[in-house]
């Protein structure tokens, strides 16, 4: 066997990128771990209750602190993905 580095460790199902430290914004431990949450809350048949119990979060008493942390988030953002919105030939 070489001395590269292996991309995925059978034993483990971890990958080579997800032993490194750094561990910041937007690595892979963290984005496959949000996408297996929302995979289940989709599967789980919950999305509307999950809407609609949001939408009432906002209309009650913790309404003013969800919309502070909203905007105290996009401050941080890098606005939306350009992506997003580009036209498709």
């Amino acid at each position: 066997m070489d001395d590269k580095v292996k991309s995925h460790d059978n034993k483990t199902g971890e990958h080579a990128h997800d032993r490194g430290a750094n561990q910041g914004e937007g690595d892979y431990r963290s984005a496959r771990s949000y996408d297996e949450h929302v995979r289940r809350t989709v599967e789980s048949g919950q999305v509307e209750k999950k809407a609609h119990e949001a939408e009432k979060a906002l209309e009650g008493k913790e309404g003013e602190e969800l919309r502070r942390a909203e905007e105290l988030g996009k401050r941080h953002s890098h606005g939306e993905d350009p992506q997003l919105n580009k036209k498709s030939k």
